[in-house]
């Protein structure tokens, strides 16, 4: 339940469309929905300007498709993280509208379109191939929030050359992502190259002295280029959302 979905309950209450009783029943789900298992937070898009969003890893099958089939009665847009297509299918028997991408790991529903600011941007930037799973969490999360999201993959510093030849829109972004595995090196890189927002993404791609993504996240953590936040290991969801909020700030 958003703001203009109250606004609008309320206003049926006071031109008389709406019983008492019937607003209180619309109204019984706040703050939160309890189904023991879960206790959904249905008025998070009121405080944060968007749903809550249900990480899939370590849920059941069957608490998945119960906690979204509650979700899209009361919210339009709608987003789950870290699933499985077994998942999906459960959760697309229930909610026609519901999509998946299987790279991402996402369902999502989308019944609303919201106004997009074609002039900033978040740009998505991967060191390599591999680390495209996690960047596209990043960017559909972004996307899905109402923003627009550019894509530039593969340009590590294993071959610098390809990241220099995309400056032109690196320079133009208001917001940057950058997911890298191995050492995490590219965050760096790229934040001497802006004066804009950075949310570096640590991935576990990398041999075993990578350890499954701690020296990217260390790497990034003592980066000596200013500007540049890192989330955990992995987080593109929560890349996506930070890189979100910044976004639409005035």
């Amino acid at each position: 339940m958003n703001e203009e979905i109250l606004s609008k309950l309320l206003t049926s209450f006071q031109s008389g469309d709406l019983s008492l009783e019937e607003v209180m029943g619309k109204l019984k789900i706040l703050p939160y929905e309890d189904l023991n298992y879960v206790k959904i937070d249905h008025h998070r898009a009121i405080r944060q300007g968007f749903p809550e969003v249900v990480f899939c890893q370590g849920k059941t099958i069957e608490q998945v498709r119960e906690i979204m089939k509650h979700l899209s009665r009361h919210n339009r847009n709608i987003l789950a993280t870290r699933a499985i297509p077994a998942m999906y299918e459960a959760v697309k028997s229930i909610i026609p509208d519901a999509h998946y991408n299987e790279l991402a790991k996402l369902i999502y529903v989308q019944r609303e379109d919201i106004d997009i600011d074609q002039e900033r941007f978040i740009l998505v930037m991967t060191a390599g191939t591999s680390d495209i799973p996690v960047a596209e969490e990043a960017a559909i999360t972004a996307e899905i929030m109402g923003n627009k999201v550019e894509r530039v993959y593969d340009v590590g510093v294993a071959g610098i050359h390809r990241l220099f030849s995309q400056q032109h829109i690196i320079e133009k972004a208001n917001v940057l992502i950058v997911a890298a595995g191995m050492e995490g090196a590219l965050a760096s890189v790229v934040g001497g190259l802006v004066a804009k927002p950075i949310i570096a993404v640590p991935t576990s791609v990398g041999y075993g002295a990578n350890f499954n993504g701690l020296s990217a996240l260390l790497c990034m953590l003592n980066s000596c280029a200013a500007g540049i936040s890192v989330v955990n290991i992995d987080n593109g969801f929560g890349a996506g959302r930070l890189a979100s909020m910044i976004n639409h700030m005035r």
